[in-house]
């Protein structure tokens, strides 16, 4: 019979989040079970958080009790999405650097260190993007009084789909070298499953198509499938 890996299970939520779906504590736990139970890995304790991602490991004292008894384990920290441990990618390119292997549910237990480094960094820029993009559209705005008015939701949603718009132009421009020296060699279904087996995500964390494909070589908008 084959030997269950120990693991060690971190959930966070911030204040704001904890009633969103998909974000709470026991979606998240849940989530984790279920990978656990299909990738054979036996919890040895869970590790819950309710705090901003934003603060440092000084001020999320359950990530860091998760990082030292998996340290002394030698075992793994799950957590079911990365931006659970955190959306700034020096934080968790710090996190990395302490030796304990963290493995992120959303993206497989095989991805290793250099492509969720990558993911982090990629988000990172993207949200940079849509918050530089939304303040430079409001600028104009700032002191006419139109801020505010519940008149102006088609523009607001009008900004918003701008700010998707250009985060799904920069993540295109960052994969496509790597898509475009495969194509020299396959199809855009073999370069699809290529990247799925090597669990590079797609800008939304969903896996690769050959329509997706398609739509990074021609750097046109990524659609919600993704």
């Amino acid at each position: 019979m084959t030997k269950m890996k120990q693991a060690i299970l971190y959930t966070r939520v911030s204040t704001s989040e904890q009633g969103r779906t998909g974000l709470g504590l026991d979606a998240q736990n849940a989530a984790l079970d279920r990978f656990c139970a299909a990738e054979g890995f036996a919890v040895v304790e869970r590790f819950e958080e309710v705090g901003s991602g934003g603060l440092g490991l000084e001020g999320r004292p359950a990530l860091a009790n998760a990082l030292a008894k998996a340290a002394r384990l030698k075992c793994s920290v799950i957590v079911s999405k990365l931006d659970r441990l955190s959306r700034d990618v020096a934080f968790i390119s710090g996190l990395m650097a302490r030796g304990v292997p963290f493995i992120v549910a959303e993206l497989g237990s095989d991805v290793d260190p250099f492509v969720l480094h990558l993911f982090a960094a990629l988000g990172q820029k993207e949200r940079q993007l849509i918050s530089q993009r939304t303040k430079d559209a409001l600028a104009p705005k700032v002191g006419t009084g139109q801020l505010g008015n519940k008149t102006n939701l088609a523009d607001a949603q009008a900004l918003g789909a701008t700010g998707n718009k250009a985060a799904s132009a920069a993540f295109s421009a960052r994969v496509l070298p790597m898509i475009s020296g495969l194509r020299t060699s396959m199809n855009s279904n073999a370069i699809a499953k290529h990247l799925n087996a090597m669990n590079v995500p797609t800008m939304r964390g969903g896996r690769w198509t050959a329509t997706a494909i398609a739509r990074v070589l021609h750097r046109t908008p990524a659609s919600n499938d993704d």
